[in-house]
Parts: structure tokens; C-alpha cells; sequence
């Protein structure tokens, strides 16, 4: 593996846990753009190598900083019925972005993003 495509997956890592440990977003908003421009992935590569990442329990430190900061614990029963649900709609979610052209999902997944920063920008 070339020494330039390690550095990229490693900043594309650190940067996706800086992110998710800062402000709670899924790696796959950091990591799957990056992965498509950088590495130049295809939308349905980035998404499942995204997904593979954050197959092993990654968050477990940052979550569990939270949950000891001592200001608002998190609720480790909400997020194991999250987490649950979470499987069972990447199952779907999968099999529906897999049997998409790539091109719609990349306009989906842009849409998204940009409804969700609107959404948050204008939120009080």
C-alpha cells in the first residue's frame, strides 16, 4: 500500500473521530466525502468502508467521556434502543443504496446534508 494513500486513510480517521467526539456526527459525514475526493472511492465504496469503520466500537472513549463529564449523562438505555434500530436500518438502508445508480445516491446524500445544515443553522 503506498505511503500517501496511509496518511490519507489516517487523516481521514482522525478527522472523522475529531468530529464525532466534537459534535456527535456519524464518521460518514466526515469520512465518506473525503473518501470519494481523496481516494476517489465511489459514493457506495465510501459509504461501506464508512460502515466498516464504525463496525467496531469506536465512540466507546469519546461516549464515555461524555458520560462522566458529570454535566448530563448520557442514557446508555436510549442508545441501546438507538443502537438496535441503528442495525436494523442499516440493513435496509444498505440494501436500498446498494441497488441505486451512483449518481442519485450522491444527490441524496448531498440533500441530506445540505437540509441538515439549514435545519441547524436556523435552529435557536
Amino acid at each position: 500500500m503506498d505511503l500517501s494513500i496511509i496518511l490519507t486513510l489516517m487523516i481521514v480517521g482522525l478527522l472523522a473521530g475529531i468530529f464525532s467526539g466534537m459534535f456527535g456526527i456519524g464518521g460518514g459525514v466526515v469520512m465518506v466525502p473525503l473518501m470519494v475526493f481523496a481516494l476517489g472511492y465511489t459514493q457506495q465504496q465510501a459509504q461501506g468502508t464508512s460502515l466498516a469503520v464504525l463496525a467496531v466500537p469506536v465512540t466507546f472513549l469519546a461516549a464515555y467521556t461524555y458520560h462522566t463529564s458529570g454535566d448530563d449523562p448520557i442514557n446508555f438505555k436510549y442508545a441501546f434502543i438507538i443502537a438496535i434500530c441503528f442495525v436494523l436500518g442499516g440493513y435496509f438502508g444498505t440494501k436500498i443504496a446498494i441497488s441505486i445508480n451512483e449518481s442519485l445516491l450522491k444527490k441524496l446524500f448531498s440533500v441530506l446534508l445540505v437540509i441538515v445544515a439549514i435545519k441547524m443553522f436556523f435552529s435557536k
